[in-house]
């Protein structure tokens, strides 16, 4: 009898050094021109798309490292010549903290693509199907690859059928893939073989999974979703990998080696890019900007579905109040807001609101005798709708009389982009700087009056050479 023929199905594979895991690590600080001598080599792996943007990398490089995240962009398009890049997209909050109006978000999905990017990653903190919109129609028109990610979280609420039911929404509202964002590390191995099949007869859409190894299971739970026809997976090479980031790509790859599922990656050119990134994890290591409790695993994820980022807030804003012995305290009261808050995932910027939430509550020693602007807002609808209903007392406590909307909270904003620009006219040099100036106004005005100083010297030094080579 003729031996079946096993069908290859190679499992595609995002690289995340130069965004997540670097976001996840070490707070975002890797620098254009640390990325940039060892993209020829990245380009030759064969990944599916590296993701390089989006997400905090837009912040970051203004705020702490004096970069112009457009020129980054462009320079990181410039050197990959056969892959895909991708970016991390937060829905009508862009890649700030707050709702902008449709015509900012249709121009920035706009100038990403025209500077770029080929897949934006689109999601919102509380699967508000109707926060995607602009962005998907947007990436559409502008003939970019619209995925729109799910924030997977646990929960009464969040069923198969829950996600099933999202996955047709999302075919139907024109995206092109879907990611199951697990951004605490909670999706277990078998759990993850359910949900995987349970979207595949939901959806024709190819299925990503992005995770983290805060839990300790991440790769586990890799190997049994590719079985069970997950597309693509995200992993970071091994210097930035593990801990609260991704599985190390070198160990994905080699897992799959040789099986029906294998990408066909050459472990000689990944160990030259890990010995390429390996001085820089040794270098933040030893000044203290990787800090090694990252690294480890935190199965305390698992109980109170806090993702490991915010574990840290939670740490730090108890050191500022000299009320660290409250920590278990905090996480005890994190998934009981959560409940009162209508069940969010716990993603930017809910994770934060909820996080802050349990800190005053447990601190005043009364729950919610001081609600924070933030947790009025979302109970007040502005930043969506929540899967489960608010809990009635606590909204009535933090917001009175007050008439929750019950609409997309973009309706309810004016156009934006022309006043944004007048307000900002003088520090104009590029289209993009308009972008930039809309999500972080204040940070942006420093980093432009920077860039304007740094000419200025330029300017200063390129005269004082002309006068030297030809004294008057």
């Amino acid at each position: 009898m003729a031996e079946q023929q096993t069908v290859k199905k190679p499992v595609k594979i995002m690289e995340t050094v130069l965004r997540d895991a670097h976001q996840s690590l070490i707070a975002t600080r890797m620098t254009t021109e640390q990325m940039l001598p060892i993209i020829d080599k990245m380009d030759k792996v064969g990944y599916h798309a590296v993701e390089c943007w989006g997400g905090a990398t837009f912040d970051a490089s203004l705020r702490f490292l004096k970069e112009d995240p457009w020129e980054r962009l462009r320079k990181i398009r410039d050197g990959f010549k056969n892959t895909k890049l991708q970016m991390l997209f937060r829905g009508q909050n862009i890649l700030g903290y707050r709702h902008y109006a449709d015509d900012v978000v249709e121009y920035f999905v706009q100038k990403s693509i025209a500077n770029g990017i080929d897949i934006i990653r689109i999601f919102d903190c509380l699967n508000d199907i109707r926060n995607l919109q602009t962005a998907v129609k947007a990436a559409n028109k502008e003939k970019g690859h619209a995925q729109v990610a799910l924030s997977y979280t646990l929960g009464d609420a969040y069923t198969l059928d829950y996600w099933m039911d999202m996955a047709k929404k999302i075919e139907d509202m024109g995206a092109d893939s879907i990611c199951i964002k697990d951004m605490a590390g909670l999706l277990v191995p078998y759990q993850a073989t359910e949900l995987v099949t349970a979207l595949k007869s939901a959806t024709k859409l190819p299925i990503q999974l992005h995770t983290h190894y805060t839990s300790g299971v991440a790769a586990m739970t890799y190997l049994k979703a590719v079985e069970a026809g997950c597309d693509i997976i995200d992993t970071a090479m091994s210097p930035f990998a593990l801990g609260t980031s991704q599985p190390a790509t070198e160990v994905m790859a080699e897992t799959f080696r040789g099986t029906e599922f294998d990408p066909g990656f050459d472990q000689n050119l990944l160990s030259e890019i890990a010995d390429y990134f390996r001085p820089m994890q040794e270098e933040a290591l030893a000044s203290g900007l990787l800090n090694p409790k990252v690294m480890g695993v935190n199965i305390k994820t698992l109980l109170y579905q806090v993702p490991g980022g915010m574990l840290s807030n939670l740490v730090s804003q108890l050191k500022e109040q000299g009320a660290e012995d409250k920590y278990y305290e905090v996480l005890e009261e994190v998934p009981r807001v959560r409940k009162d808050f209508g069940e969010p995932p716990l993603v930017t910027p809910s994770s934060q609101i909820v996080g802050t939430q349990a800190v005053l509550n447990v601190i005043m020693g009364e729950r919610y005798k001081m609600c924070t602007k933030e947790s009025k807002a979302l109970l007040a609808g502005e930043y969506g709708q929540t899967v489960k209903p608010f809990n009635k007392e606590v909204q009535k406590k933090a917001i009175g009389d007050k008439e929750p909307i019950t609409c997309r909270p973009a309706d309810l904003l004016e156009p934006e982009l022309d006043k944004i620009e007048a307000e900002m006219s003088q520090w104009k040099q590029q289209e993009e700087d308009v972008l930039t100036y809309a999500l972080f106004p204040k940070v942006a005005t420093e980093f432009f009056k920077y860039r304007e100083a740094q000419k200025t010297k330029v300017d200063a030094a390129v005269a004082d050479t002309k006068n030297k080579a030809y004294p008057v």
